[in-house]
C-alpha cells in the first residue's frame, strides 16, 4: 500500500539480517578480492562507489578515517568501484583513500548480487557473512553508528569519524 501511495519500494537484494552474497573481483593492485575469504579474518565494511558520484567523493574520505583508525584491528574496510582501474586510481589519489579497492567489472556482478543501484552503498558484514548494517548515501549518524558497531564487534571503544569542530552536514543526498 505504501508503495502505491508514495512510490517507495523495499530495497532489492539482501538487507540487514540476511546473508551477504559471496563474490570475487579483481583488485586495483591486480589480485583477487573474495568476500568469503576476507571474512575469515573478521568483520568487513564494503563500500560500493562510482568515481563520478559527488556523494561518494564526500563519503569515502570519512570511511578512510575509519580504515586508518581500525587498521590494526581484525576488521577490513574495502571499496568496490563501479569504474575501471585508471579512473579508480585517480579517485584514490584525488580523495586520499588508502583502503583497498576492488573493481566491479563492466556488468557490475557484485552490485547486482547485492541488489542495489544507488551509490554509495555501504555494508557492515559480520564474520559469519550476515549483513549487520546497510545504508546508501551520506548520513553523519549512519557513519557514527557504523564506527560504534565495528567497535562492538571487535571489542574496543569506537573510533571517531569526525574531527572536533568539523562542519559536516547531517545528510548529503546522492
Amino acid at each position: 500500500m505504501l508503495e502505491r501511495l508514495f512510490g517507495h519500494k523495499k530495497a532489492a537484494g539482501p538487507g540487514v539480517g540476511d546473508a551477504a552474497p559471496d563474490f570475487s573481483l579483481a583488485t586495483l593492485e591486480g589480485g583477487r578480492f573474495t568476500l568469503s575469504e576476507l571474512l575469515q579474518t573478521g568483520p568487513a565494511v564494503i563500500a560500493f562507489f562510482k568515481v563520478s558520484c559527488p556523494t561518494c567523493q564526500f563519503t569515502l574520505p570519512f570511511l578512510d578515517r575509519l580504515h586508518l583508525a581500525y587498521q590494526n584491528d581484525p576488521v577490513e574496510i574495502w571499496a568496490i568501484s563501479q569504474d575501471n582501474a585508471n579512473k579508480s586510481r585517480k579517485f584514490r589519489e584525488q580523495f586520499g583513500v588508502s583502503f583497498p579497492i576492488a573493481l566491479d567489472g563492466e556488468q557490475f556482478p557484485a552490485s547486482k548480487s547485492c541488489g542495489f543501484s544507488n551509490v554509495p552503498t555501504i555494508l557492515l558484514i559480520d564474520r559469519a557473512g550476515q549483513i549487520l548494517h546497510r545504508f546508501s548515501g551520506f548520513s553523519r549518524a549512519d557513519l557514527i553508528r557504523l564506527s560504534e558497531e565495528i567497535a562492538k564487534l571487535i571489542g574496543r571503544p569506537p573510533a571517531p569519524v569526525f574531527l572536533a569542530g568539523e562542519l559536516v552536514p547531517e545528510i548529503k543526498p546522492g
